[in-house]
């Protein structure tokens, strides 16, 4: 096996959602595979830190605050990406948001709005924009972070999983509008001990009832996400990777 294939030198890449948890872990592993990270995130700060982190590893980084939900700041986060590097050779939809509804009735219109404007939304947006670029040049790699929420739904998070499951089947759909060029495919991570895990019940995070019985550790979703993002994954598109342990 050619060791190169996963090598991401001079290629410049967009996380969002990229400031804490999977993101962060992510823009840090294709900065240490060689590529220029821009992050986004809502707070210009976080950013910030983690473009420390990635220029720490002798990699240029970009820090841009935008609300991936806000459809009218993507083209900006887009525009500035470019003028920064000249191009977007790897695009990671990976901001996201899973509040739990007090019932499916008391499910507000605005918190509805808000889930499927961070989960499919956005990610329809930039991918469109992004991926035409992609497309007129010399392609890339999208990809979308899903969960295992979109095939194994539950009432108390109904809205979630619903935009997740869309966000799959928008991965297929992209794969075909912006191939062969462009491949475009998913991540559908299990239960991962980020910061969102802080506010589980103890047995969540102890363990979990997939073959591999316990919680991934953020930084085991970087193999995976360098592969997609990589010439390593080459004739791998419209696919969704499930990283669960194994959940049944």
């Amino acid at each position: 096996m050619n060791a190169n294939l996963f090598d991401l030198t001079g290629k410049v890449a967009l996380v969002t959602g990229g400031s804490r948890g999977l993101g962060r872990e992510m823009a840090l592993g294709f900065a240490q595979a060689g590529a220029d990270v821009a992050v986004t995130s809502r707070k210009r700060e976080a950013c910030e830190a983690v473009v420390a982190e990635i220029e720490a590893l002798g990699r240029r980084g970009f820090a841009w605050p935008c609300h991936v939900g806000h459809w009218d700041e993507l083209a900006g986060l887009v525009d500035a990406v470019h003028e920064r590097f000249g191009r977007i050779d790897i695009l990671v939809n990976n901001a996201g948001m899973s509040p739990l509804a007090p019932s499916l009735v008391e499910t507000s219109e605005e918190l509805f709005d808000k889930i499927v404007g961070v989960n499919f939304k956005g990610p329809f947006r930039l991918a469109a924009l992004v991926g035409e670029r992609m497309a007129a040049g010399d392609g890339g790699a999208i990809i979308n972070i899903s969960s295992t929420g979109a095939i194994r739904p539950e009432p108390r998070y109904a809205v979630y999983a619903g935009s997740k499951a869309a966000l799959n089947a928008l991965t297929l759909a992209l794969a075909r509008a912006c191939g062969p060029k462009v491949r475009v495919n998913g991540i559908s991570p299990g239960q991962f001990l980020t910061d969102i895990a802080k506010s589980w019940p103890e047995e969540q995070r102890e363990s979990t009832p997939g073959a591999i019985p316990r919680c991934g550790l953020p930084e085991e979703i970087v193999t995976t996400a360098l592969y997609l993002a990589s010439p390593a994954s080459s004739y791998t598109t419209g696919t969704i990777v499930r990283v669960d342990g194994g959940l049944p």
